[in-house]
């Protein structure tokens, strides 16, 4: 259903963006693996890539430094050429109550969660506009929707993603391309290991369907959306969450 479609996944080393990548390979397309540090877990991402029907390199780059964006630009256009799918995926947490918050927690999520968005939405724009379906897909959090204590940051991050989402998809609508949000609930991943034991049962608790999500539940959301078959869908967030009430 990918084949001949480039796709870049920003944070596709590990968790969610590891999926989202396997994903899009296993369905034909060449993947664009954007790490900023964990090197070896982007380079076994990309070889489990390259044993499937598609192709992947791996691309080192901070999302939130802008010309870092733009140097993974030019690399991606010499081995791939332009882009058709852009997954803003890179995030990062730094969680405290806010009294207790210091700027410097709200900028560093800032820059990486909204700037990395911007900088890599911004970079790869002509591509997905230009593309002949081209699809943006940003990654926000059900946190982004109901707040979460000690979170004000990320939730403010994840929250802006949805205006983010609904504006480019206006922008771009008569190129017939498409920009939508992905909402995901709470994920098996490293970031939920974080989460202290009582907490974590506590919130599998509020979940209808009893678990919290694999990474694999968000990747076929987020393939789909890649998809032709999404192709009347735009501006949407969609919430991948088990029935969580939000």
């Amino acid at each position: 259903m990918l084949e001949d479609r480039t796709c870049l996944v920003t944070g596709g080393s590990r968790g969610i963006g590891r999926a989202i990548a396997t994903e899009f390979g296993r369905h034909g397309a060449d993947v664009v693996v954007n790490y900023r540090s964990s090197e070896a877990a982007a380079e076994a991402t990309a070889e489990a890539i390259d044993g499937t029907d598609g192709a992947a390199m791996t691309a080192r780059a901070d999302v939130s430094e802008y010309g870092a964006v733009e140097a993974m630009y030019e690399a991606v256009h010499d081995r791939f050429g332009p882009v058709d799918v852009v997954v803003n995926n890179a995030g990062i947490t730094a969680d405290r109550r806010f009294e207790e918050m210091t700027r410097e927690d709200w900028d560093r999520v800032a820059d990486i969660n909204l700037g990395g968005t911007f900088n890599c939405t911004h970079c790869f724009f002509d591509d997905i506009r230009e593309a002949e379906e081209g699809r943006l897909i940003n990654i926000s959090s059900v946190v982004g929707q109901q707040g979460n204590y000690g979170q004000a940051n990320y939730a403010t991050t994840k929250s802006g993603l949805f205006g983010f989402t609904r504006t480019i998809a206006l922008e771009i609508a008569s190129e017939g391309s498409t920009a939508n949000c992905v909402a995901p609930g709470f994920v098996d991943t490293g970031m939920l290991e974080t989460v202290p034991g009582r907490v974590r049962e506590k919130i599998r608790r509020r979940i209808p369907l009893g678990r919290f999500a694999r990474p694999e539940d968000v990747a076929g959301i987020v393939r789909f959306l890649a998809s032709e078959d999404s192709s009347y869908m735009t501006g949407q967030i969609l919430a991948v969450n088990g029935g969580l009430d939000w």
